[in-house]
C-alpha cells in the first residue's frame, strides 16, 4: 500500500501533489501506536498516529484480528485524556476498528458515560459510536437515553441519534419503531439537518404501510417542512406516492401534484430543481403539466452558477427523450451553452438540441459539435453519437453529413465502447436508410484498416458479407476484406475468409477472383483459416462435396435454428453411441427462467412466503419426465413448454403454478404445487379442470399427486386432446382438491384421518402464441429471400391509438409469440415509423418470418402493414387471422 516517496520541491508545486502520508507502512504505524500506552500522553502525537491508522484503513489496508484488537485496547486508554481534539479522533478509530476487533464491548461503559456528558460534542459522537458497536441486548438499556437525545435541544446531538436510528433500523427494527413519537416531534424542529434526518427515519419506519406514508406526506405538504433538504426529501416521497397511486389504479393524486408545482416557486434553488425533475419524471405526465417545470429549468440555463446550468440542461436532456416538443422553447438558450467552458454542460446542450432541433439546423449543429468532441470524455462522446443516430433516423435526407461526421470521429482516439457505439450507429443507419448503404459500408471498410479491436473487426466483416453483395459495385469492397487476411490476427483472418466466400457465391462475376484469393489462404499458418478456405473453395468449385446449389446457400447463409445455449447443453448431455447426434433434436425455443427461480435468492423462504417450484425445468427435462409417464408416452414429440404461469397469489397457504406442454394433438397441464403450512399434510392432491370455455379440447386423463408434505413441491397433471396441428385456444377453470391432515411438528406424523377440502385457483388460458416457438435467424434478409414468395401474404391493420410505437411493437410481438431479429424490438422514443422483423417456428415445425411496418399519425393512431412468409401457405393465413382477431 505504501506509495513511492516523493520529495517536496518548491519549484514543482504546480506539477506534483505532495501528500503527508506518502511512504507510510502498516508495520511502522503499529509500532508508533505504542505511544498510546505512555504514562504521560502527548495528545498531538496520539492524534497523528490515529490519523495514520485511519488513512491505512480507508486505503483498503487490512488489519488482522490480533492487530485490530491490540490497537483497540491501546486506544481505550486515551479516554483518560481531556483533550477535545484527541477525543474526537478516538471516537473515529473505535468506529472503524469495531468490526475487526474482539471485545469491543469493553468501551461501552466509557461511551455511555460520554453519552450523558455535559459536553455536546462528546454526547453526539458517543451516540454514533455506541449505536455502531452495541448489540440488541444492550440497546434496550440505553433506549431511554436515545429517545431523549432525539428531542434534544442541541441539533448535533439530535441528528446523531436520528442517523443512528437509520442504521439500527436494519438490525433492530422493532426497537427503532418504538421511537415514532419522538421522531415525529423532531420533524417539527427548526434545525435543517434535524428535520431532514427525522423525516428520513420516520419514512423508513412507515415504509411498509402505504396508507401511513400517504398520510405522513399529505400532512407535511401543508407547510410543516422548512428545511430545504427535508423539502427535497418530501418531494421524492410525494413522487413515489403519485407513482404508487397510478400503478394501483387509485385516484386522488391531484393534491400531491399541486404540492410539486408549488415547490417550483420555492426560494431555495435545490428545491426548485428537485421539484422540476420530479414533475418531468412522472409517468403519463402531460404537456400542460410539464410547462411550469420546463419554464423554471429554462431560467436556470442562463444562471451564472455552473452547477445550476448543468442540473437544468441534464434534466431537459432527459425530457427531450420522451417529450421533445416540450423542450423546443429552450433551444435558443441551449445554443448559447454549446460554447460553455464546462464541457459536460456543452455536451448535454448539444445532444438535447440534436433531439429537439429541426432539419434546417443539422448542418450548423454538426460544425459546432466538431469543435469540442476532442475535449470530452468517451462517456459523453457516446451520448453524442446516440443522439446523432436518432437525428439521422428522424431526418433521413441528412444522412450524408451525419454519416461523414460519424466516420471522422471513428478515426479519432477512443475506447472500445465509444468505437462500438459509432459502428452500431452506422450499421443502424445503413439498415434503416437504403440510400446510405454504400456510403456507410465504405466508411466501415476504411475504419477496419486501423481498427485495434478484434470484436469490432469481425462484426464489421460479418455485416459486409450480408450487405456488400447486394450493392451496385460489390467489387470495391474486396480489397479491404482481403487485406484483413494478411494484416490481422487469426480470428479476423478467419472472418475475412468467410466474407470473401459470401461475395464469391452471391456475385457470379466475382467468383473467379474470389477463388484465386481463397487458394492463397489455404497456406495460412492458422488451422481455422486454412480449413475454412479449403471448405469454401470446395463449395465454390462444386467438386462434389456439396451436391446442390440449395445446400450451398443453406451452408453459407442459413441460420442456426436452435439457440447456441440449447445446442451447447444438448452436446454436453449427448452420450457417445452408434447413433449419431441429431441436430433436429435440439430444442428450438429460447429458454426463459421459470418464475420460481426468479424469486429472491439467498435464504430459502419458508411458510407463507415459500415459492412454488418444480424439480425439473427446461425443455429437455420436461421432455424426459413426460415421456416417462405412461399416460403421456404416446403423445409423440414435445413441441413447446411454456414458462410457469402463477395460479395463486404470492402469500397464500397453497402455491400453484402451471406449465403448458404443447404436442401435435394434445396439451398437458403440469401443476407445480407447494404446501406452505407446516402443520398440514395434503394427500390425493388433484386439479379439477373445467373446459366448458374451451370447446375444441376434451379431457383424456389426469395424474394426481399422492402426498404433498410441507415445503416439498410436487406435480399433478391433466391431459387434453385437441384437433391435430390446429392452434386451438380456450379458457380453463381450475380447482385444487385434496385431503388435509393435521401434523405433529416434532415427528411429522399425521394426527387424524383428514378431511376433504378444495381451493379455487386462477383461470388458465391457452392462447395462439403457445403454438409458436420464438426461434431467431442470424441473417433475416437472406432467410426472407430464400423463402418462397408465393407463400407471402400482406395486409394492413389499424391498431388504434397508442402512447408510442414501442408499445404497439411489443403488443404485436407478444400476440404472435415470435422472436424479434437484428435488434428491431428497440424503437426510438420519438419515432413515427418503425419496421420490426420477427421469426418463429409454428406447430408442425413450420418456419415463419414476419415483417411488420408500423406508422403513427399526429393523433397517435397506429397502422401496421404485415407481411408474412411461411413454408406452408396456410400458416401465413393463420398468422393474419390471429392478428385480425387479436
Amino acid at each position: 500500500m505504501a506509495q513511492p516517496l516523493v520529495k517536496k520541491d518548491d519549484d514543482h508545486d504546480d506539477e506534483l501533489e505532495y501528500s503527508p502520508f506518502v511512504g507510510i507502512e502498516k508495520g511502522a504505524v503499529l509500532q508508533e501506536a505504542r505511544v498510546f500506552n505512555d504514562p504521560q500522553l502527548d495528545p498531538r502525537r496520539c492524534s497523528q498516529v490515529i490519523t495514520k491508522l485511519l488513512y491505512l484503513l480507508n486505503q483498503g489496508e487490512s488489519f488482522t484480528k490480533v492487530e485490530a484488537t491490540e490497537v483497540f485496547f491501546s486506544v481505550t486508554k486515551l479516554f483518560q485524556s481531556k483533550d477535545t481534539g484527541l477525543r474526537r479522533m478516538v471516537y473515529l478509530i473505535i468506529k472503524e476498528l469495531s468490526p475487526s476487533a474482539d471485545e469491543v464491548i469493553i468501551v461501552t461503559s466509557s461511551l455511555m458515560k460520554d453519552m450523558n456528558s455535559k459536553i455536546d460534542m462528546y454526547r453526539a459522537n458517543a451516540i454514533r459510536v455506541l449505536c455502531r458497536i452495541i448489540d440488541g441486548t444492550l440497546l434496550t438499556q440505553i433506549e431511554r437515553y436515545l429517545k431523549q437525545a432525539i428531542v434534544d435541544k442541541n441539533p448535533v446531538v439530535s441528528s446523531a441519534a436520528l442517523v443512528s436510528g437509520l442504521h439500527m433500523l436494519k438490525t433492530n427494527p422493532e426497537i427503532v419503531k418504538r421511537w415514532s413519537n419522538e421522531v415525529q416531534e423532531a420533524v417539527q424542529s427548526r434545525a435543517a439537518l434535524v428535520q431532514f434526518h427525522a423525516l428520513a427515519l420516520l419514512h423508513q419506519i412507515r415504509q411498509n404501510d402505504r396508507l401511513a406514508v400517504s398520510k405522513l406526506v399529505g400532512t407535511l405538504t401543508r407547510g410543516a417542512v422548512r428545511s430545504p433538504l427535508a423539502q427535497c426529501l418530501l418531494i421524492r416521497y410525494t413522487s413515489q406516492i403519485i407513482r404508487d397511486m397510478s400503478n394501483h389504479g387509485q385516484s386522488g393524486e391531484r393534491p400531491f401534484y399541486d404540492f410539486l408545482e408549488s415547490c417550483l416557486r420555492h426560494k431555495a434553488e435545490m428545491v426548485i430543481l428537485e421539484a422540476a425533475r420530479a414533475i418531468t419524471e412522472l409517468d403519463n405526465v402531460t404537456s400542460r403539466e410539464l410547462t411550469p417545470a420546463i419554464t423554471v429549468l429554462q431560467l436556470f440555463l442562463s444562471s451564472p452558477k455552473p452547477v445550476l446550468r448543468f442540473a437544468a440542461v441534464r434534466t431537459l436532456n432527459k425530457v427531450a427523450m420522451t417529450h421533445p416538443m416540450a423542450v423546443t422553447n429552450c433551444n435558443i438558450d441551449m445554443e448559447s451553452l454549446i460554447s460553455d467552458q464546462n464541457r459536460s454542460i456543452a455536451t448535454l446542450a448539444i445532444t438535447t438540441l440534436l433531439k429537439t432541433g429541426n432539419e434546417s439546423s443539422v448542418e450548423r449543429l454538426m460544425k459546432q459539435i466538431t469543435n469540442f468532441m476532442s475535449d470530452i470524455a468517451d462517456e459523453f462522446k457516446i451520448v453524442v453519437v446516440e443522439a446523432i443516430r436518432s437525428l439521422c433516423l428522424k431526418f433521413p435526407l441528412k444522412y450524408r453529413s451525419l454519416m461523414n461526421f460519424l466516420s471522422n470521429i471513428l478515426r479519432e482516439e477512443g475506447g472500445f465502447e465509444f468505437k462500438r457505439a459509432i459502428v452500431d450507429s452506422i450499421v443502424t443507419i445503413i439498415r434503416d436508410i437504403p440510400d446510405a448503404k454504400e456510403n456507410g459500408l465504405l466508411h466501415l471498410c476504411e475504419f477496419i484498416e486501423d481498427c485495434e479491436f478484434t470484436y469490432l473487426s469481425t462484426q464489421i466483416l460479418h455485416f459486409l458479407g450480408m450487405e456488400g453483395p447486394n450493392t451496385s459495385d460489390p467489387s470495391k469492397y474486396i480489397r479491404y476484406i482481403y487485406n484483413r487476411v494478411h494484416l490481422e490476427n487469426a480470428t479476423v483472418r478467419a472472418a475475412a475468409v468467410c466474407t470473401l466466400a459470401k461475395f464469391g457465391f452471391m456475385v457470379e462475376a466475382l467468383k473467379p477472383r474470389i477463388t484465386v484469393l481463397l487458394k492463397r489462404c489455404i497456406y495460412d499458418s492458422d488451422d481455422e483459416v486454412r480449413d475454412r478456405a479449403t471448405l469454401f473453395l470446395s463449395i465454390l468449385g462444386n467438386d462434389g462435396l456439396v451436391d446442390t446449389e440449395k445446400d450451398s446457400i443453406e451452408f453459407l447463409f442459413g441460420s442456426l435454428e436452435a439457440p447456441l445455449v440449447n445446442l451447447e447443453t444438448s452436446l454436453k448431455n449427448y452420450e457417445p453411441s452408434e447413433e449419431a447426434f441429431d441436430v433436429d433434436s435440439v430444442p428450438k425455443e429460447v429458454k426463459s427462467q421459470p418464475l420460481a427461480e426468479k424469486k429472491a435468492k439467498g435464504k430459502k423462504p419458508t411458510g407463507l412466503g415459500a415459492p412454488p417450484s418444480a424439480p425439473v425445468s427446461g425443455f429437455d427435462a420436461y421432455e424426459r419426465v413426460l415421456s416417462s409417464i405412461p399416460e403421456f408416452a404416446t403423445f409423440g414429440k414435445l413441441f413447446k413448454s411454456s414458462s410457469p404461469v402463477e395460479l395463486t397469489e404470492a402469500e397464500t397457504e397453497y402455491s400453484v403454478n402451471v406449465v403448458k406442454h404443447i404436442f401435435e394433438s394434445h396439451v398437458v397441464f403440469q401443476y407445480n404445487c407447494t404446501n406452505t403450512v407446516p402443520e398440514q399434510l395434503l394427500e390425493r392432491v388433484n386439479v379439477i379442470v373445467d373446459a366448458s370455455e374451451a370447446e375444441e379440447f376434451s379431457e383424456l386423463s389426469s395424474k394426481p399427486l399422492n402426498s404433498l408434505p410441507y415445503d416439498s413441491p410436487g406435480q399433478a397433471y391433466v391431459a387434453f386432446e385437441k384437433p391435430e396441428g390446429i392452434p386451438a385456444v380456450g379458457k380453463f377453470s381450475n380447482t385444487l382438491t385434496f385431503i388435509v391432515k393435521e401434523v405433529e411438528l416434532s415427528t411429522g406424523e399425521p394426527l387424524d384421518d383428514g378431511v376433504e377440502d378444495e381451493y379455487q385457483l386462477e383461470d388458465l388460458e391457452v392462447v395462439a402464441a403457445d403454438y409458436m416457438v420464438n426461434v431467431g435467424v442470424s441473417n433475416f434478409r437472406n432467410a426472407w429471400e430464400n423463402m418462397d414468395e408465393g407463400n407471402e401474404l400482406v395486409d394492413e391493420y389499424g391498431l388504434g391509438p397508442r402512447d408510442s410505437l414501442g408499445e404497439a411493437v411489443k403488443a404485436v410481438t407478444d400476440l404472435l409469440g415470435m422472436q424479434s431479429c437484428e435488434g428491431t424490438e428497440t424503437v426510438a422514443s420519438n419515432a413515427r415509423s418503425h419496421t420490426c422483423l420477427l421469426s418463429g417456428l409454428y406447430i408442425g415445425n413450420v418456419k415463419v418470418l414476419v415483417k411488420a411496418q408500423f406508422g403513427m399519425d399526429s393523433s397517435k393512431e397506429i397502422v401496421m402493414k404485415l407481411a408474412v412468409r411461411a413454408d406452408d401457405p396456410s400458416v401465413s393465413d393463420a398468422i393474419h387471422a390471429l392478428v385480425a382477431n387479436g
